[in-house]
């Protein structure tokens, strides 16, 4: 699977954006995807996640102000973000994983997007 993300930006504290990760290849429906996100001199935290059996789960401190998102038709992930605060400032990471029925672990990262939470 490749990933290609988009939808980063601008916006104001109390904004909304929303960001979607297109993924290319077969067997969509099968990976786990994830959004990450960077912010400056920190480490990469996990975001949200979608398993392929539908969990979703999210990191406290969005739970409640984002939600995370499939379309298995489209082959997209989408990840709404409401009651930004500056502290979202991050770059964001889209990510898919699927560990096969050979125990192999496929995994993906697509390229950055910018999230700027600022007055």
């Amino acid at each position: 699977v490749q990933l290609q993300a988009s939808g980063g930006g601008l916006v104001q504290p109390g904004g909304s954006l929303r960001l979607a990760c297109a993924a290319s290849g077969s067997r969509f429906d099968s990976y786990t995807m994830a959004w990450y996100r960077q912010a400056p001199g920190k480490q990469r935290e996990l975001v949200a996640r979608i398993s392929s059996d539908y969990r979703t789960e999210y990191v406290d401190s969005v739970k409640g102000r984002f939600t995370f998102s499939r379309d298995y038709a489209l082959n997209m992930a989408y990840l709404q973000m409401d009651r930004l605060k500056p502290e979202d400032t991050a770059v964001y990471y889209c990510y898919s994983e699927m560990i096969t029925t050979l125990g192999e672990r496929l995994n993906s990262w697509g390229r950055g997007t910018q999230v700027t939470v600022s007055s």
